[in-house]
């Protein structure tokens, strides 16, 4: 081992657990510390301020604007006993991280001194420069205003001194530059088209609400090892690295016993975690060396969305007081499982129903099957769709790597409910229902309830499966923004649920009963979406040719799985749906083919400089010291005997001139393609140039430089190995 890299390990090896201080109160007195929720509103604002502030966040009631000035007095007030001093408009825009600019609660008070202010113009409005955030083009850098605006449904949270306030984030003539404006939109038409559905079962339902549960994998490498290597540092994965001897093998590593410096940083994390509000339940080890979960309790969606965006920031912060980095890479290491973040989505009412649930009567058992198959349809019609929600540079090196589900959306269901569905497509009506006066209806098929005995997950290769009570969309990548797949997801299924609603009334108009328009429009539903339904093995090639007969959407090239958000059925549904426009549809596309490039053409910069500054000088320095050894031999030993022990030393030397020179010849060879490919006009034919020319190179002077790593003394090798990155000691 170097020098260099043997201080480095001593050093990340060394690395003790911070201690934390654990405070002494219970999880639920001190959770929510930092967050103005409905407790602080109670006690900062007028109670009809208060009112009508609720009113909006539960209803959706309009803002009124002359209560933004008491909100803010509150606000501040209460960010102010916590020692807060500034205040920041906290957004998602289209780079999948968030923004936020800091302003101090001051102004000049006319006598020469300052005083604390924070107004609810500030509160509401405010406009950032947008000038450097993706826009696609929407707007030109010298008009590039965008305004960000206060989502009063997400509650604002204190940060260290500053008042975070939760908020969209759009474009001066309005179109959405994040992506809590189009999500905002996609919740508010599932919540109308499915309230639609609902009254056919209880006219009640005033509001359905859109849920989600995420799992969020992870990585921790010490941090003085993740210094060492640039590759991590630049690309957030290896670009080179033999696997280690001993990796997941053994699988011992899963659900194991928990690292104590590991455990040290859970507890700290989650503190932080619950005092602002974040209800994480679950850690445990995963798969993989070094690899975690932590999960929450599910929240309603844009919530869940805005937590998920929060914890990972607050991860990255947690992990460096305790002398770790974390790695959100999908795939940060080669030859072990990469990591996702499990979408668990569902839909509940107001009145306390869960949707996917199976029920307790017939007629709850009914809306159960409504909802799963106009879902499963939603997802037949746009699966080309939901996978370009879930797709990007990094998740493509994770998707179909026979650890995580395969390229091509398909839906798992478990045996009873597919032969619930299966009964439902064979039956008639006259077999189906029966009316029982007002005990509603009562159907010929297996108790729904039985699901509960074989209703989850047994498919670890299914993308979107059914698991008892809700979806999990298990495709989303681990360093993703949440509210990509589930704008999609909602806006989808918002049109399907208004198609739905619009069949039966059809049939009802026509004379048709309720109950039987339902079983007819869900058993015509049940045949149409059946290609999506798949129990069997997604690694399989045997899958990939049936789900093209199928006629679901087989494409792996990443560029080219961008197309789906810009077909006609695609733009149709969002717009139909009020979610977005074709304008802003064909913007996000462009950024999304302008990050893909890249991110591409970091990696092959970052591979270039390393293999030339860091492998082939070392291979080159271990070749000279065994040609030395030769020349040595040649002089102490006779002929024939200095050549037959100089054999091995003299392959060697052979070997490594053979992978130096194709990695030179490779590496210039990617810089020439690069050049090419930058000079190619639009961002989409640009981003396929780079997936199909540049990104196979890095996998081809990868296999080489990995193989050196073999062959080349180990004291010399620069480079923190898998060996020492995936083990915390």
């Amino acid at each position: 081992m170097s020098g260099l890299r043997f201080r480095v390990v001593e050093k990340a090896f060394q690395a003790k657990a911070r201690e934390v201080t654990v405070p002494l109160e219970r999880p639920s007195e001190y959770f929510g510390k930092y967050v103005f929720n409905r407790e602080k509103m109670f006690k900062y604002l007028p109670s009809t301020v208060y009112a009508k502030l609720v009113d909006a966040m539960d209803n959706g009631a309009a803002l009124d604007r002359s209560i933004a000035d008491a909100v803010a007095d509150g606000m501040k007030r209460w960010a102010m006993s916590l020692g807060v001093t500034h205040y920041t408009h906290w957004f998602q825009p289209l780079t999948e991280g968030t923004a936020e600019k800091h302003d101090a609660f001051v102004e000049h008070d006319g006598k020469g001194g300052m005083m604390e202010e924070f107004s609810g113009k500030l509160l509401v409005q405010q406009e950032p420069d947008a000038s450097s955030f993706p826009n696609g083009g929407i707007r030109n850098t010298f008009e590039a205003r965008g305004y960000s605006a206060w989502d009063p449904s997400s509650p604002v949270f204190v940060v260290d001194d500053t008042l975070c306030i939760p908020t969209v984030f759009i474009a001066y003539t309005g179109e959405s530059l994040d992506y809590k404006a189009p999500l905002l939109k996609a919740l508010s038409a599932v919540n109308k088209a499915a309230v639609d559905v609902c009254h056919y079962f209880d006219p009640s339902v005033k509001k359905v609400f859109s849920y989600l549960g995420w799992e969020q994998e992870y990585f921790l490498v010490d941090e003085g090892l993740y210094a060492a290597r640039p590759d991590l540092l630049l690309t957030g994965r290896t670009l080179m690295g033999h696997e280690a001897s001993k990796n997941q093998q053994l699988e011992d590593h899963y659900f194991g016993a928990i690292p104590t410096r590991v455990a040290a940083f859970m507890k700290d994390l989650e503190i932080q975690a619950l005092e602002l509000g974040i209800p994480v339940k679950t850690r445990h080890n995963e798969v993989a060396p070094n690899q975690f979960e932590l999960a929450p309790i599910y929240e309603e969606c844009n919530l869940a969305v805005d937590h998920n965006m929060l914890i990972m920031s607050l991860m990255r912060k947690v992990a460096r007081t305790h002398g770790f980095r974390v790695l959100l890479h999908e795939k940060p290491f080669k030859g072990v499982n990469g990591s996702g973040k499990h979408n668990n989505w569902s839909l509940g009412t107001d009145t306390g129903a869960l949707l996917m649930a199976p029920g307790k009567t017939p007629e709850e058992n009914l809306r159960f099957i409504t909802f799963i198959v106009n879902t499963l349809m939603a997802v037949y019609r746009h699966n080309g769709l939901l996978k370009a929600s879930i797709m990007s540079a990094t998740n493509a090196h994770r998707l179909g790597a026979n650890e995580a589900p395969p390229a091509i959306i398909s839906s798992f269901l478990g045996t009873q409910l597919s032969r619930v569905l299966d009964h439902l497509e064979e039956s008639t009506d006259e077999q189906l229902v029966s009316l029982e006066g007002k005990h509603g209806m009562k159907l010929d098929i297996p108790q729904i309830p039985e699901l509960l005995i074989d209703n989850t997950d047994r498919n670890r290769t299914s993308p979107f499966a059914f698991t008892g009570n809700r979806f999990e969309f298990r495709a989303v990548g681990s360093e993703a923004n949440c509210a990509s797949a589930m704008i999609a997801l909602n806006a989808a299924v918002a049109e399907q649920l208004t198609c739905f609603k619009h069949d039966v009334d059809a049939l009802m108009a026509n004379g048709v009963s309720k109950e039987s328009a339902l079983i007819q429009v869900i058993r015509k539903y049940i045949k149409i979406c059946k290609p999506i339904r798949f129990d069997g093995n997604g690694y399989s090639e045997e899958w990939k040719e049936e789900a093209a007969k199928r006629g679901l959407d087989c494409e792996t090239s990443c560029p080219l799985i961008f197309d789906n958000y810009l077909t006609p059925d695609s733009i149709a549904m969002f717009e139909s749906t009020g979610v977005m426009t074709k304008v802003e549809l064909e913007a996000r596309n462009e950024v999304k083919w302008e990050t893909y490039t890249k991110k591409i053409q970091i990696e092959a910069r970052v591979l270039g400089d390393l293999a030339m500054n860091h492998i082939v000088p070392v291979a080159i320095e271990y070749q000279s010291r065994l040609l030395d050894n030769v020349y040595k031999m040649k002089g102490l030993f006779a002929e024939e005997e200095a050549k037959r022990l100089s054999e091995e030393n003299i392959a060697i030397i052979k070997e490594i001139s053979e992978r130096t020179a194709y990695i030179k010849e490779h590496v210039d060879a990617m810089v020439n393609a690069r050049k090419v490919a930058n000079k190619i006009e639009g961002e989409r034919a640009k981003a396929i140039a780079y997936h199909d020319t540049i990104a196979p190179m890095l996998e081809q002077i990868r296999y080489h430089i990995d193989k050196l790593e073999l062959i080349v003394d180990d004291k010399m090798w620069t480079l923190p190995k898998y060996r020492e990155l995936l083990f915390i000691r």
